[in-house]
C-alpha cells in the first residue's frame, strides 16, 4: 500500500484514503463534519475567539480540507510540512471561553478526537450514499488510515475507537453526552450556511449547503434548529441518488478533485504544487458579502 518512492507519500493510489477522499462527491461531507465540530463548544469558541466565521468561513474550510488533502496526497516533505503547519497554528489555539468558563486548547485530546470522527464519519456517510463502491473492509481500511494519519497532528492512536463501529458509537456517545449545544459560533455559522433551501442559481453549492445539514443526525439538526420532515428524507435520497447516477457520466477528471488530479499527474512526471491547489470551487470559500 506505501509508495516507496517521494510522488507516492505515505499511502499511494491503491490506499484507501486516495480512493476515498479523490471523490468531489465525498469531499461535499466536510461542510457536515464543520457543523458538527461547530456544535462542540470549545471549537466553537476557538473559532468565534479568531473571528474565522465571521470573516471567511468557506475560506477556513478550504484552508483545512487543502491541509487534510496535504496529509493524504502529498509527497513526505508535503506531508511533514503540512503537518508541521497544522500543529503550529494548533499551539497558538487556546483560552477560555467566556460563556461557559471551560478552557479550550487545539491541543486537547478530546477535541482532535472529535474532530477526526466527524470527518472520518461524514466521509464515509457521503461515500456510502453518493459514490456506494466501498466495502465494509474499505471502509475499516480508510478508518485505520486516516486514524495513522491523524496521529501526526497529534491524536492518540490509542485512545481512538479500533474500529468503524466503534467510532460510530463514540459518536453517538457525544451526541448523547450532554456536551454539544448551540452557541453563538454554531447560530453564526448556520446563518452563513443558509442551508433553509435549495437555491436554483448556485445548484452545486446549494444542494452540498442542504445535504450538509440534512444529513446531521436528528440530536445536531434540533441544535441547530434545522427543521426536517418525511419530504427532507426523500429529497436527500433523491439527491445522492443524482449524484450518485450522475458521476457515473463523468470523465475521471470530473469525478475528482483537482488535488488528486494533480496528485495522479504527479504520478505521470508532471510536477504540481499541491500547496497552490484549492479544494472547494471560488465561490464557496468567498467571504460573506465581500468581505475579508
Amino acid at each position: 500500500m506505501n509508495g516507496t518512492d517521494g510522488k507516492h507519500g505515505r499511502l499511494g493510489p491503491d490506499s484507501a484514503s486516495w480512493r476515498l477522499m479523490r471523490e468531489r462527491i465525498v469531499i461535499l461531507g466536510g461542510m457536515r463534519a464543520l457543523l458538527m465540530q461547530s456544535a462542540h463548544p470549545s471549537i466553537a469558541a476557538a473559532a468565534e475567539r479568531t473571528g474565522k466565521y465571521e470573516r471567511d468561513p468557506w475560506g477556513r474550510l478550504d484552508r483545512t480540507l487543502r491541509l487534510t488533502f496535504m496529509l493524504t496526497f502529498g509527497t513526505r516533505e508535503e506531508i511533514t510540512s503540512a503537518a508541521r503547519q497544522i500543529n503550529r497554528t494548533h499551539r497558538a489555539i487556546h483560552g477560555t471561553d467566556d460563556r461557559t468558563g471551560l478552557r479550550y486548547s487545539a491541543a486537547d485530546q478530546d477535541l482532535i478526537l472529535w474532530v477526526h470522527a466527524s470527518l472520518v464519519s461524514s466521509f464515509l456517510l457521503f461515500e456510502r450514499a453518493g459514490v456506494g463502491e466501498f466495502d465494509a473492509g474499505d471502509r475499516q481500511l480508510f478508518h485505520q488510515e486516516m486514524t495513522a494519519t491523524s496521529t501526526l497532528l497529534g491524536l492518540d492512536a490509542a485512545s481512538t475507537p479500533p474500529t468503524v463501529a466503534a467510532l460510530d458509537e463514540y459518536v453517538r456517545s457525544v451526541l448523547t453526552g450532554g456536551t454539544l449545544r448551540a452557541t453563538t459560533g454554531s447560530r453564526t455559522l448556520k446563518a452563513l450556511m443558509a442551508a433553509e433551501g435549495i437555491d436554483l442559481r448556485y445548484p452545486m453549492s446549494a444542494v452540498a449547503r442542504y445535504l450538509a445539514f440534512h444529513t446531521l443526525p436528528t440530536e445536531l439538526r434540533e441544535l441547530y434548529a434545522v427543521a426536517h420532515t418525511d419530504r427532507d428524507s426523500v429529497t436527500v435520497a433523491c439527491l445522492f441518488a443524482a449524484l450518485r447516477n450522475g458521476r457515473r457520466l463523468l470523465p475521471r477528471s470530473r469525478r475528482y478533485t483537482d488535488t488528486a488530479n494533480a496528485a495522479y499527474a504527479r504520478l505521470g512526471g508532471v510536477k504540481v504544487d499541491l500547496a497552490g491547489v484549492p479544494v472547494l470551487p471560488a465561490r464557496r470559500h468567498e467571504a460573506p458579502h465581500g468581505d475579508r
